[in-house]
């Protein structure tokens, strides 16, 4: 008797297991000896169905063959992913303590991911029916753009939407002869894309003597990573294309990781500008049908250059030669729930296994980066000059100890901003804090309007007026009296952006105030209408959060005002720092980037902090040494690896008793010591969040592999034990946030 062939499938649930399958009833066995490990399989789970993806065929189980059920169906024969990209995967869901079905479902599209066909869309076109090629040429005279869309299509064969939109006949007119059965829907002709004779519509610029000497060192065709540490303005970008040439001219494709959607229109016009191949997006700024098409477009090979945010690092790419991540620095790189990797780390594992260099670029890298770095891991590339005429910003730290403010601004800071808009220039104003103000308070009792379902304060928002809470999305209508002590003189305490683009268009009225933060952005295209706005050159005055700071070019501000610099100081993250420090110079970066000289005002209470005066006066180099330092003295990272196991229910007892027990259970397994020790239980920063109470257990260790083993083994005893399923808790390996 044959032995039976048994299909091995990850399914997207929170069980650390495969599950084994019968094959599809239908299916031959010539058939199912073509399938590969990565092809997405139908298949019955409990009393739903669900898409998983083939790990691998066998002829051995563990389970009751008579208890297995059949898959329903092979979506697609063709893998979704490949045999490099379904390992790179499945070591990150070990790495990082991710169920592999949940890890392979986030790396998967959404449409493949609820059982469509990895299919390229075909473009919808429009064709004279048998009927309507009976037509005389002439008629429909009576009806002028039916007429002409009748004349067209005599002329041409097919013609597609925005075939016909070109010549403004409406859609109306598409759907009137379609119901005449005069013109009938059908899809554009499969073609092969012309490779075109250059790779470039426009030559590349030359490379200032810094540039040359860094685009020299990197070693194509083999594993390297290299930090581009280079200025704001420096020119890291033609350093990136030129790269990119390099790979293009060899039949290679290129990936380039950006952290923010903002940054992605700007970033595909300026290398759609500079190559003649396709360059895609993938971003959740996309609908479904969008980041599917592009997907495709990667795997197949006919989209050379894909530019994306963080999810993109897992989009196969059969000639990958080369990736590049914009903004290293950046935190929006690490997912911070459910598969909690970090795209910037996986690019270094997938580039080593590709045998590519990896180029990872920032004015203010990260201290993990630049510690690699300096040991000598990575390769340190230099640029330290501004391109072309650009001189560095003027630095102005602006004591506001016992300063009056008004709404947050100093009366020098408004004259600057009043001397610059009548200059004919552009001022940025970073505030970051979205919302009209932090929170409401009762000016008789004290009240402050916190959340009733978190523990932090609900901002005000003025347009619609309501208290939103930014942690669950909880919303309440502002009350007109305190609900503590009935008092009405309830005011807004704190400033938001809101409440600044305010009082500068009270000051400053024929001026235009643009907002830039996630509410004023929420809109499809948003983005793009205000950096079209602002590229106009007009003056104007930008006021955002710190979606202004990254990677925007803006030609013409010449004032960069930093209203209130002082949180990042005394943050109880121990990252609050670095991530200020970080901030600070990508918002000042803005400021004097082209032929205009540039001044950054920094409101402060504390100017004379060492930090502060630091960063600012001897560079970000030295900023970053001396918080390695205090991290080296504090055994924190990079000096040590670091992991928490968070725990969160409505009941705080019991994620306290669930942390308890994972401690008594890692202890037995690996005894405190310095090589590997334990924090906690202890609350989170924020201890109550959405109604549930938030707990964690932090594990400190002087090396990767101890930390990993203790991970896998205890993750296996938690998930055996019953205290487990009363509580949502999930390991996150080399934390970017303590909260």
């Amino acid at each position: 008797m044959p032995s039976l062939t048994l299909l091995e499938i990850a399914l997207p649930t929170p069980l650390r297991r495969r599950f084994d399958y019968l094959p599809p009833e239908d299916m031959s066995e010539s058939e199912l000896q073509r399938l590969s490990a990565g092809v997405l399989v139908r298949v019955p789970f409990g009393h739903q169905e669900m898409t998983g993806v083939l790990i691998q065929t066998k002829t051995h189980t563990d389970q009751n063959i008579e208890k297995l059920r059949p898959a329903l169906a092979i979506i697609d024969q063709t893998p979704a992913l490949d045999s490099a990209l379904l390992e790179l995967i499945l070591w990150a869901a070990d790495y990082y303590q991710c169920p592999e079905g949940e890890a392979l479902s986030t790396a998967l599209p959404v449409l493949l991911r609820q059982g469509e066909a990895a299919e390229e869309r075909r473009e919808t076109c429009w064709q004279l029916t048998t009927e309507g090629k009976g037509l005389p040429a002439g008629a429909l005279k009576r009806s002028p753009k039916q007429a002409l869309l009748l004349e067209a299509l005599q002329a041409h064969n097919k013609l597609s939407r925005s075939d016909i939109a070109a010549l403004e006949i409406p859609a109306t007119i598409i759907k009137t002869l379609t119901d005449k059965g005069i013109i009938e829907k059908t899809f554009a002709d499969e073609t092969t894309p012309k490779t075109p004779a250059s790779i470039f519509r426009q030559a590349p610029l030359t490379l200032s003597d810094e540039q040359q000497i860094a685009f020299d060192q990197i070693s194509f065709g083999q594993f390297q990573v290299s930090l581009l540490d280079g200025a704001t303005g420096s020119g890291k970008t033609e350093v990136y294309l030129q790269a990119i040439a390099k790979v293009l001219e060899h039949g290679q494709q290129a990936l380039v990781l950006v952290p923010e959607i903002g940054l992605t229109p700007q970033t595909i016009a300026r290398f759609q500008k500079r190559f003649a191949v396709e360059v895609a997006a993938l971003h959740s700024g996309l609908n479904d049908r969008e980041r599917l098409d592009a997907w495709l477009h990667a795997r197949s090979g006919k989209a050379r250059i894909l530019i994306g945010t963080r999810s993109a690092i897992f989009t196969p790419m059969p000639a990958l030669g080369i990736i590049i991540i914009d903004e290293e620095h950046d935190g929006s790189f690490k997912q911070q729930d459910g598969f909690r990797y970090s795209a910037r780390d996986l690019a270094v594992v997938r580039a080593n296994r590709l045998q590519i260099p990896l180029i990872l670029g920032s004015a203010t890298a990260s201290l993990e980066t630049l510690n690699n770095a300096q040991q000598g891991r990575y390769q340190h590339l230099h640029l330290h000059a501004r391109a072309g005429n650009a001189k560095p910003a003027e630095i102005q730290l602006l004591d506001i100890r016992g300063q009056t403010l008004t709404e947050g601004f100093a009366l020098d800071t408004k004259i600057a901003i009043g001397n610059e808009i009548a200059a004919g220039n552009q001022v940025l104003v970073f505030l970051n804090r979205r919302g009209y103000a932090p929170t409401l308070e009762c000016h008789d009792c004290g009240w402050l309007a916190n959340c009733p379902h978190c523990d932090v304060r609900m901002t005000v928002h003025q347009t619609p007026r309501h208290l939103h809470c930014h942690h669950c999305g909880h919303q309440r209508p502002v009350p007109h009296k305190c609900p503590s002590c009935k008092s009405s003189r309830l005011q807004p305490l704190g400033q938001g952006t809101e409440r600044s683009e305010i009082a500068l268009r009270d000051w400053f009225p024929n001026t235009p105030i643009i907002r830039v933060d996630r509410d004023s952005t929420r809109n499809k295209n948003a983005m793009d209408k205000i950096l079209n706005e602002v590229h106009q050159g007009e003056p104007c005055i930008l006021i955002g959060t710190q979606m202004l700071a990254k990677g925007h070019h803006f030609a013409d501000v010449t004032l960069v005002v930093i209203i209130d610099a002082d949180a990042g100081l005394f943050s109880t993250d121990f990252r609050g720092p670095e991530r200020m420090g970080q901030l600070l110079l990508q918002v000042a970066g803005r400021a004097g980037r082209a032929e205009k000289s540039g001044r950054v005002i920094l409101q402060s209470h504390h100017t004379d902090h060492p930090l502060v005066q630091t960063l600012f006066f001897k560079g970000y180099q030295a900023f970053a040494d001396l918080i390695l330092q205090e991290r080296q003295i504090t055994q924190l990272p990079p000096f040590r690896y670091l992991a928490l196991l968070r725990a969160e229910t409505k009941r705080p007892e019991i994620a306290l008793e669930f942390l308890k027990l994972a401690r008594h259970e890692a202890e037995s397994i690996f005894p405190s010591s310095p090589q590997l020790n334990y924090l906690g239980p202890l609350p989170a920063m924020i201890e109550r969040r959405g109604d549930r109470f938030r707990f964690q257990l932090q594990f400190n260790s002087a090396q990767r592999k101890p930390l990993h083993l203790l991970l896998t083994q205890l993750v296996e005893k938690l998930d055996a034990n019953a205290l487990s399923k009363r509580v949502r808790w999930a390991v996150d390996v080399d934390p970017s946030e303590m909260g």
